[in-house]
């Protein structure tokens, strides 16, 4: 390596019609969190490198690119567990470092725990285990959840359910709308709404995204089972950017989150302020986990640009940081620290968007014995990240 080269960093970019600038943002708030403008900054050099929809063979390849020709120090990006498998004899081959994102919509499972690779996960289904839980404590049992074919093939809908099971409840009805290849965004729920109609269930969980969540709100909204059924969202249908095209609508419904913009602690305020100075629009999630991802980084920097990777790794093992929604670190072994999941309820009205935290929950560790039954049944051969649709 060239003394006084940039530290590289190659991003494995798959696509996502949801949110087609994630990378732009999680790039950005991971330079900030450095304290580096993204702009001005030459301390660090990323190397994006697209990987279709993130399936495991396009990911494979494009990592094998970066680390043989491009020669990056770190291959990063977001990427689905499923996915990685291929990567981490790579890396280690070339004692490489690993550092991926995710969603958080597989709960992880390390047949093999490589000490070369590190997880920045999003960890969706904390707050889908935190909902299911606060579901049945509040509204009891017999509720149901439906859900898409895409979003049923990860654990977001058992990590929900072994919620409910947890506060002593009957694992909800689970209702998988049919894929249509030919129509892909038709959405037919009248047969749905009949039933809850005439049999309403204690509560309905919805877990759509992108456009077709949209599509579900309103049609929720039409029915005249709005105000009669609690309605109860997954997180990524519940983010501030979805709820701009429904805003209009006389809408009221529960979900959870582990990151709210509105959030005064220091460190979110700073995040928020440094990111919408920069960005000049409003900060999300995945400026938000590159952010994160950025404070531990800024600790590391000064190994990192002296080729010193050991020493980053060795740190990346044990090392926690304290950002916008708390403790944060990247390696399962030292257990992934376990963030608050605000249970929120949202009503919209009249271009209005109000949040008011209801209760707060607590997620499990990965490894805990309640979910081994879901890495053992919830066999799914989805590849692709979250949202990557």
């Amino acid at each position: 390596m060239i003394p006084g080269a940039p530290l590289t960093i190659g991003f494995l970019t798959p696509y996502s019609t949801v949110y087609p600038y994630f990378s732009h943002h999680l790039i950005a708030g991971w330079l900030l969190g450095m304290g580096l403008d993204p702009v001005q900054q030459r301390t660090v050099q990323f190397v994006p490198e697209f990987t279709q929809q993130g399936g495991a063979t396009a990911s494979a390849d494009a990592a094998r690119k970066l680390i043989y020709f491009n020669r990056v120090d770190v291959v990063s990006g977001l990427i689905g567990y499923k996915s990685i498998t291929d990567i981490i004899p790579m890396l280690e081959r070339e004692k490489g470092t690993g550092f991926f994102f995710d969603m958080g919509e597989y709960i992880p499972h390390f047949p093999y725990l490589s000490p070369n690779v590190f997880y920045a996960s999003n960890q969706l289904w904390q707050s889908q285990y935190a909902l299911g839980k606060w579901a049945m404590q509040k509204f009891g049992a017999e509720g149901e959840i439906i859900s898409p074919l895409y979003e049923a093939g990860y654990h977001l809908l058992p990590a929900f359910s072994e919620g409910v099971n947890d506060a002593g409840g009957p694992r909800p009805v689970i209702n998988v709308i049919p894929a249509d290849k030919d129509h892909p965004m038709k959405l037919e729920l009248d047969e749905y709404f009949s039933r809850w109609k005439q049999h309403p269930p204690a509560y309905v969980h919805a877990i759509f995204c992108g456009n077709l969540g949209i599509n579900f709100m309103r049609k929720w909204m039409a029915s005249g089972l709005q105000h009669k059924i609690p309605l109860i969202l997954h997180e990524a249908m519940a983010y501030d950017d979805m709820l701009e095209d429904i805003k209009e609508g006389d809408l009221t419904f529960y979900t959870a989150r582990s990151w709210m913009r509105e959030d005064e602690r220091k460190e979110n305020q700073l995040f928020v302020k440094t990111f919408e100075r920069y960005a000049q629009q409003p900060a999300n999630v995945f400026a938000l986990m590159g952010y994160e991802a950025g404070l531990v980084w800024k600790e590391l920097l000064p190994h990192a640009v002296k080729k010193d990777f050991g020493t980053v790794r060795q740190l990346l093992q044990s090392e926690v940081v304290k950002g916008p929604r708390g403790d944060k670190n990247y390696f399962p072994q030292s257990g992934f620290a376990l963030p608050d999941a605000n249970i929120i309820k949202i009503t919209t009205n009249n271009k209005d968007i109000r949040k008011i935290i209801v209760d707060q929950g607590k997620g499990l560790r990965y490894d805990a014995k309640e979910f081994q039954e879901i890495h053992e049944q919830s066999i799914s051969g989805w590849q692709n990240p979250f949202l990557c649709i």
